[in-house]
């Protein structure tokens, strides 16, 4: 909402996280790897056998996302018949992400995707990932992520916060257009 009024130049900024500050980093180390081990290999066994790897990875990886999506979809269309609600997870996003990390051209992401594919992992990364958002979620503060469904808040340009509900009520006839359009 603008009103014209000029606002604090002293404004706080919040400092970047750290997922932010580094991710940009591991992601440039991440592909040097990749590139950095396909040209070792490509040197050692040739460029044919490179190629044929890489093209194993992408059938592979479309493979195992067909097979999660036929999954995840027969798992909903079960619970929809019986009047419940699907099972909790069932490993069918980390097996497509395991297939997505073997479509990724590169050595790396195809050793992670097949690591991914193994029950064990599945089942401590799910863990992982659980325990990671339960204690993300329990330290979140107001007016967070953590509560971002209960409340919502209006910044003023004096710097005040309103706490405040937010309601809508739709009365517009029957032929009345919404927004109503003037000139």
């Amino acid at each position: 909402m603008t009103t014209g009024a000029p606002t604090s130049p002293y404004t706080a900024r919040r400092r970047p996280s750290r997922l932010r500050r580094y991710l940009p980093l591991g992601i440039a180390a991440w592909l040097v790897l990749e590139i950095w081990l396909l040209t070792l290999v490509a040197g050692a066994a040739g460029g044919l056998t490179v190629f044929l790897l890489l093209v194993a990875g992408l059938v592979a990886g479309s493979v195992v996302i067909k097979r999660a999506g036929r999954r995840a979809f027969r798992s909903l269309n079960e619970a929809l018949r019986q009047g419940g609600s699907p099972e909790r997870g069932g490993g069918n996003g980390l097996m497509m992400l395991a297939g997505l990390l073997l479509m990724i051209p590169g050595l790396v992401s195809d050793a992670a995707g097949l690591l991914l594919l193994l029950p064990p992992v599945q089942k401590a990364v799910s863990r992982f990932g659980e325990n990671a958002l339960d204690r993300s979620l329990r330290k979140a503060a107001p007016g967070s992520l953590g509560n971002v469904f209960q409340q919502a808040r209006m910044h003023r340009p004096d710097g005040k916060v309103v706490q405040g509900e937010v309601i809508r009520e739709d009365r517009s006839e029957p032929g009345e257009q919404w927004p109503p359009l003037t000139r």
